[in-house]
């Protein structure tokens, strides 16, 4: 890996990713493809998904023969033979390793690939697949730890490594009544987006911490906080998570907010 400074630094990227069936939908797709468009092509992509729960820190398989990670139940089957065949990214998982504090333990699981959390979005984003991946867990649901990890990956950018945090603004799964893709957003849904829109307009990281007592919508927009976490790792990236952040995707798919960042 080529560690010398890049005059294409990639911004860091918090995505809303959706389930498999999100490729289905034309707006999405064109939102998504017109993002990666407009970002610097990056030198390898990190990616930390709301599916892949870990600790200590994990680092996923560098060896582009491991099968994707379909972790996911219900589906037409069609949704279960996407392939993505990127390079392994064996120089990002040892700088990532080497980045981490002295004594702190670092796991290596070399049978999990990327996720949908990580796939989907880059079949869109990337369809060349032609770009190396990384995948790491999530090794804490503590914001605050979590943002400190990120501050700790943030010199990667330098190296023109694209840092995603993959999640979902809302994800209250278990409270939706209308599972049609244009449904209309639950209160709960919409109120939480509507809050966390102001929080990251104003760079509110005080509140965004605290979005299990401050958010309206809680806990329904969040019954478990997973989907939110990857926020913190890309706020931490940024260098400076009090920045306003753009919000090129937003709106609502099966009543869930998709609403997606851009920090520089």
């Amino acid at each position: 890996m080529n560690t010398s400074a890049t005059s294409s630094r990639p911004p860091v990227l918090f995505l809303s990713h959706g389930a498999p069936p999100l490729v289905d939908s034309a707006l999405w797709v064109d939102q998504l493809t017109r993002l990666g468009a407009d970002l610097p092509r990056p030198t390898a992509i990190l990616v930390i998904s709301a599916h892949w729960e870990a600790a200590p820190l994990t680092i996923g398989s560098t060896d582009v023969s491991t099968p994707l990670t379909y972790d996911f139940w219900g589906f037409p089957e069609r949704y279960y033979r996407t392939t993505y065949d990127s390079p392994g990214a064996p120089e990002l998982a040892a700088r990532v390793a080497a980045m981490m504090p002295d004594g702190e333990p670092i796991a290596h699981d070399p049978n999990r690939r990327l996720d949908h959390g990580a796939y989907v979005p880059l079949t869109v984003m990337y369809p060349d697949a032609d770009i190396p991946v990384l995948q790491i867990s999530l090794p804490t649901l503590d914001p605050e730890r979590l943002l400190a990890l990120g501050r700790r990956l943030a010199p990667l950018r330098d190296e023109g490594v694209l840092i995603i945090g993959s999640g979902f603004t809302t994800h209250g799964l278990p409270y939706l009544t209308d599972r049609t893709p244009d449904a209309v957003p639950p209160g709960w849904s919409a109120e939480f987006d509507d809050w966390a829109h102001g929080c990251f307009d104003r760079g509110d990281v005080e509140s965004l911490l605290d979005f299990r007592r401050k958010a309206p919508g809680m806990p329904y927009a969040h019954p478990t906080i997973e989907h939110f976490s990857p926020l913190f790792v890309s706020l931490g990236a940024s260098g400076d998570p009090e920045q306003p952040a753009g919000q090129p995707i937003d709106g609502f798919w099966m009543g869930l907010a998709k609403r997606s960042l851009v920090l520089n």
